[in-house]
């Protein structure tokens, strides 16, 4: 069974986590679980960082996913949406994680 984009660049921003040595969790939403959270967490560096990916063609980011990343910038962490490895890389050097 072959992974869809998300999927696919949601790995390979867990394996660029863990060369980095962050701690990093992926979100699967649930009963349990806040509705717009993130798909991953991590800490970088002693930072919250919060990733929503997004396919590149097509991909939306909903108004809830929107408010939960302004409520974790507005609190001093980093929230970004990101659809690549590269676009992730760039935040990450934008916020001088690496």
């Amino acid at each position: 069974m072959s992974q869809g984009p998300e999927k696919r660049v949601e790995n390979q921003i867990k394996g660029y986590l863990d060369k980095l040595g962050a701690y990093h969790r992926k979100t699967h939403g649930s009963l349990f679980s806040k509705a717009g959270t993130p798909d991953i967490l991590a800490c970088v560096k002693g930072r919250f960082v919060a990733i929503e990916v997004k396919r590149e063609s097509g991909g939306k980011v909903s108004a809830l996913q929107k408010a939960n990343i302004k409520m974790i910038q507005k609190a001093g962490g980093i929230a970004f949406v990101t659809s690549s490895l590269e676009q992730t890389k760039h935040y990450f050097k934008k916020f001088d994680l690496v």
